[in-house]
Parts: C-alpha cells; sequence; structure tokens
C-alpha cells in the first residue's frame, strides 16, 4: 500500500472528527448536566433507584463509566489480536462506531426516571468510542511514514477539536435559544442534541471507512479467537526485546495518568473550588477545545525540530507547573487563563503521544492494532487510577481539591524521569501492507 496519500490521511482524520462529538458533548460538557437535573427531578434528590437498588446518581455514573472503561480494557486486546490476524481493523471500527452511535441516538428516550436506559446506554456509547479507538489508532503506522506520524497525529486530534466545537456551539444554541428552533424548552432541545451527536458521529465516520484501506488477512474460523490470542502472545514477546517501547508504555501510563484526571476534573475543581456557573464551565470546554488545536499544531512542529523526547519533556514540565499553579487559583480569570494553559499542552500531549509510540512500534509488523491495544489499555487503567487517587486525597484533605491538583503533579514528574531512559528513532518505516 502505498503511504502519505493525502485522501486516506484525511479520511483517516475525519473519524476524530466524528467521534469527538461524543467526547465533548456525551462525556463532558452537556449529558452530565442533563442526567444530574433529570435524575433529581425524576427520585427528588441524589437517590435513585437503579434495578431496585438504592444509589448515589453521581456515584452510579462514574461507575457505569469506570466499569465501561474497564471492559475495554480487558476486551481491546483480544479484538486487536483477532483484527490484526485477520486483517480486520475496518471491521471492528464499524461495529464499535455503529454500537456507539446507536446508544448516543437511544439517549433521546431517557427522561430521568428510566435511568436503566440511561445508564446502559452511556455504557455502551463509552464502550463503542474507546474500542473504535484502538483500531483507528493503530492505522497511522499503516497509512504514513514515520517522519510524518506527528504532522498527521496532531492534524486528526485538531480535526476533532474543530468538529466538536462546531457541533457543540450549535447544541447550546438550541438548548439556550430552543424557540429558534420551533422546539417548545430545553429539555426537548437537549435529548435532541443526542440524536445530533448519534448522526454526527456515524455519519461523518463513513468518510473515513471509504477512504482507509483493509489488508487483507486470514478469513474468520472456528479457532479465529484462539489465534487472537496468539497475536497477541507474539506482541507481548516482541515487547521484551524492544526496551525503549516498553519504557516509554511505562513512561505514558504515569503521565497520562495526571492527563487524563486533570481533562476529567479541571470543570469539576472549578464548580466546587470557585463556584463558577454552569455558563462559565461549558465557556471553559470551549476555551479549551479551540486552545487545543493551536497546542496540537505548535508542538508537531517543535517535534519536527527538536525530537520527540524533548517536545514531551517540555509538554511535561508545563502540566507540572500547572498543577502547581491551581493550588493557588482563586478567580474565574486566573481560571481561564488555566484552562488556556491546560488546553495548549493537552493538544499536544495526547497528538505526540500517539505519534511517538507509533514509531516505537517494530519495523516491519503487521500487528499495529495488538501492539495499539497495550497503548489503549494503560490509557483506560490510568484514567481510573487518577480519578481514584484524586478522589482518595479530597477524602484525606477534607473536601479540598486543591491538594489533589498539586499531587498530580508527581504523576507528570515520574513519567518526565522515566521518559528520559528513551531512545526515539528519527526515522522509522512502517511495513506496507
Amino acid at each position: 500500500m502505498e503511504l502519505n496519500q493525502p485522501h486516506t490521511i484525511r479520511a483517516w482524520c475525519f473519524f476524530d472528527w466524528a467521534n469527538s462529538a461524543y467526547s465533548l458533548v456525551i462525556t463532558t460538557a452537556v449529558f452530565p448536566l442533563y442526567y444530574s437535573a433529570v435524575t433529581e427531578s425524576a427520585f427528588g434528590g441524589r437517590l435513585v433507584q437503579f434495578f431496585g437498588l438504592e444509589v448515589d446518581k453521581g456515584a452510579l455514573y462514574s461507575y457505569a463509566i469506570s466499569f465501561s472503561f474497564l471492559l475495554i480494557a480487558f476486551l481491546s486486546p483480544i479484538l486487536s489480536g483477532i483484527a490484526d490476524y485477520g486483517g480486520s481493523k475496518k471491521q471492528f471500527m464499524r461495529f464499535f462506531t455503529l454500537l456507539g452511535s446507536i446508544a448516543c441516538l437511544s439517549l433521546f428516550f431517557f427522561t430521568g426516571r428510566n435511568i436503566e436506559l440511561g445508564i446502559i446506554a452511556a455504557i455502551l456509547a463509552s464502550i463503542g468510542y474507546a474500542g473504535a479507538l484502538v483500531f483507528y489508532n493503530a492505522f497511522l503506522p499503516e497509512i504514513a511514514t514515520a517522519d510524518q506520524f506527528d504532522r498527521i497525529s496532531a492534524k486528526g486530534f485538531s480535526f476533532g477539536y474543530l468538529g466538536s466545537v462546531l457541533i457543540l456551539v450549535l447544541i447550546l444554541t438550541m438548548i439556550q435559544q430552543p424557540a429558534w428552533f420551533g422546539l417548545p424548552n430545553a429539555s426537548i432541545a437537549t435529548r435532541i442534541s443526542f440524536l445530533m451527536v448519534g448522526m454526527w458521529w456515524i455519519g461523518f465516520s463513513q468518510i473515513t471507512f471509504k477512504g482507509l484501506p483493509e489488508r487483507r488477512g486470514h478469513r474468520f474460523h472456528s479457532d479465529l479467537l484462539a489465534r487472537g490470542f496468539k497475536e497477541l502472545k507474539k506482541v507481548w514477546k516482541s515487547l521484551q526485546h524492544h526496551r525503549y517501547t516498553r519504557i516509554f508504555l511505562v513512561a505514558f501510563f504515569l503521565y497520562n495518568t495526571g492527563v487524563q484526571t486533570t481533562i476529567y476534573l479541571a470543570s469539576l475543581f472549578g464548580s466546587d473550588e470557585l463556584n463558577l456557573e454552569t455558563g462559565q464551565l461549558i465557556t471553559t470546554i470551549l476555551l479549551l477545545q479551540v486552545v487545543a488545536i493551536i497546542g496540537a499544531t505548535l508542538f508537531a512542529r517543535i517535534s519536527e525540530a527538536r525530537g520527540n523526547r524533548f517536545t514531551l519533556s517540555v509538554i511535561l514540565i508545563i502540566w507540572m507547573s500547572i498543577c502547581t499553579a491551581a493550588y493557588f487559583v482563586h478567580s474565574a480569570t486566573e481560571f481561564y487563563m488555566l484552562a488556556g494553559g491546560v488546553g495548549m499542552v493537552m493538544g499536544g500531549v495526547q497528538s505526540l503521544s500517539r505519534a511517538t509510540y507509533s514509531k516505537l512500534i517494530p519495523e516491519h509488523t503487521h500487528d499495529t492494532a495488538s501492539f495499539f491495544s497495550f497503548y489503549d489499555v494503560l490509557d483506560k487503567c490510568s484514567t481510573v487510577l487518577g480519578t481514584m487517587v484524586y478522589g482518595i486525597i479530597i477524602q484525606l484533605s477534607g473536601g479540598s481539591m486543591r491538594n489533589s491538583a498539586l499531587a498530580l503533579s508527581l504523576f507528570f514528574i515520574a513519567g518526565l524521569m522515566v521518559l528520559q531512559q528513551v531512545k526515539i528513532p528519527k526515522t522509522h518505516l512502517p511495513a506496507t501492507a
């Protein structure tokens, strides 16, 4: 397969455009607020009935997302092994994309009292999003040469940030001014926004499915699952002989714990510590997305000039500074400035981490999905660890999130120290499958 083809790269980037609508609207900005409001209204407080069990609504939602992360962390290595052996990355991407988008569409019918539907749909949407990402990331070393990884990875994230901002602005306008769209109230507008996300996700992903190649592999047969495990075993053995790849995965796990925790809990810090209103928090989320486009592009160019390790090191030092500064933030203006800094390094660290790992995958391998499944498992596990540590420190600190923010800097320090042991190749030509 010929590499660095503009139409193939553009098709790959459009998958970020398609699925980032879920990431921003459902995970971050709109659905959590809607879920909290309608369940409290339906049950008259924080305690809800879920399949006959009484549980706190916030804890239930948190458990649901954690469960989806753990499930995909368990399944993705197995599915990746099957995909690599069967040459079916694009088929698995289609399946998980369809699962996630249908789950988003079904959220239209969630009104609060039917909380089981809302939770199950949220879990399936999360699984669809995370599952498709494993195979999406694995395509990067199959469509481009190593000297283009940084630029193309940054371009994909930029597509995602831009697309998600566009649909979020439209949705927020519709929710705040439902009459402009002929809708009776904000509640209906919010439910329709879930339909929009589902259609956006499945619709724009067709550009990706049409443009991405599919490597031919073995035909499906009864022992394909066993073959998938063998594929994973082969990748695991390969990692034992690639020291720098293993070390980078350790570094990634450490600093990504800080990154993901900051991204997931930044708005909570603003509401609990600074008493910011919902409108101010949504403004912060939009600021993060827009600045992240600049950050992804800027750090990709720095990496081309100075190398991946140097650029990632600079990014991690900035992350440490942000965590320290968060301890001293007391006003909305200071919080916006901090959010701008988070957005800048958020785009850089996510795109550059993916590109760096692509360069560290052994040459001439067809097992890209299996290699990226290890990357994805560490991504999910670091999120679970980070949020858990964050919560424990909050409890020990008597409810203050400032000490938790300060403690996150330790993950960045540890990741930075491990990263210095990694030697990243400047040139690496992947297999032309």
